[in-house]
């Protein structure tokens, strides 16, 4: 009786990553369906070693670090037929030609977003209570704020406002429905019902801006949303308000947000900025009404094994000849991360 031989599949990644996203049972799983070297991981398609493999390739497992998927490589690769993203967004990994071309694209993008919207939840919560003043008044004073200190302090009631309903920030409106807050969403593709069905109110960005205590940003890198949060609508903020930044820098102006910051009228806590990291000099390193973190809030450590769990599951998808999970459609590029 002949066994069907394995499909050849090839790594594209910084090999760093290679570890914690595949870990022992989880390459044991990915060799059971495809034919793979674990010490090859591409850096540079024009390698010698690469270049052999890619002409043998039917599946490229691609993550962080994975040079661009152009024509070029596409020709290198004729047996190629799907490329399997061990990460996020994959816009600025495939090319034109991908699509041209008719291969099938699955992103672990949907699994990336969970930490991101768990870092905004406990984000949220901690600003609620303004846990990070507190912190930084009881490093200097050393002693418990007077009871009236807190009387603007609490999660009760407390007005979020998200914008971006992309698949963090809905993940981010699923875990706060367990908690009494009053919640708007901004995002020009989701209607007063789907705003209702995700558990917010559906406000225009400006509105949303006026009468939100904290403001997520969830929205994807795009030309629309270039420096959407422009000086005007940073004003806009309340005072005591606080700003949460998981997305891109690039969607909020940064020398207007300093300027807000360094006056002390809101607060921010920031996993992205831009540019990135900041230059030495940023006083955002040093305000006491910034909580500034080097971009964590994404899948890090043993999260990363989740990344690589979803492009086991769907190789065993293609085995079964069952449509991808977590396929990714051409025309949903221009409006997602």
């Amino acid at each position: 009786m002949s066994t069907q031989p394995l499909p050849s599949a090839v790594f594209a990644m910084d090999p760093a990553h290679l570890p914690e996203l595949f870990p022992s049972p989880l390459m044991t799983r990915l060799r059971r369906l495809v034919t793979i070297d674990p010490a090859l991981v591409v850096r540079d398609f024009t390698d010698p070693a690469a270049a052999e493999a890619l002409g043998r390739a039917e599946v490229l497992i691609t993550g962080w670090g994975c040079p661009h998927v152009g024509s070029d490589v596409l020709d290198a690769a004729p047996r190629l037929r799907a490329v399997l993203h061990a990460a996020g967004s994959v816009r600025s990994l495939i090319g034109e030609a991908v699509w041209e071309r008719g291969l099938t694209v699955s992103s672990a993008v949907r699994a990336n977003a969970l930490p991101v919207a768990e870092y905004t939840l406990a984000a949220i919560l901690f600003a609620g209570k303004d846990a990070f003043g507190l912190r930084e008044r009881f490093r200097t004073e050393h002693v418990y704020p007077t009871p009236g200190a807190y009387a603007a302090v609490g999660n009760l009631g407390r007005r979020v406002g998200i914008i971006g309903a992309s698949r963090v920030g809905r993940r981010v409106l699923e875990l706060l429905r367990p908690f009494d807050l009053s919640v708007g969403l901004y995002d020009p593709y989701v209607d007063e019902a789907g705003a209702a069905a995700l558990g917010a109110v559906s406000l225009p960005l400006d509105e949303l801006l006026r009468t939100s205590d904290i403001v997520s940003v969830h929205a994807p890198d795009t030309p629309e949303t270039h420096r959407m949060l422009s000086r005007e609508r940073l004003a806009l903020i309340p005072d005591g308000g606080v700003l949460i930044n998981t997305s891109r820098g690039a969607l909020v102006d940064p020398e207007a947000l300093t300027h807000e910051l360094a006056g002390g009228r809101i607060g921010a806590v920031l996993d992205v900025t831009e540019p990135e990291p900041l230059p030495a000099d940023s006083p955002l390193y040093r305000l006491p009404n910034v909580f500034l973190t080097p971009h964590i809030a994404g899948s890090l450590g043993n999260e990363l094994a989740r990344l690589g769990d979803t492009v086991v599951e769907e190789l065993e998808r293609l085995a079964a000849g069952l449509p991808l999970s977590h396929g990714v459609r051409r025309g949903e590029l221009a409006i997602s991360a």
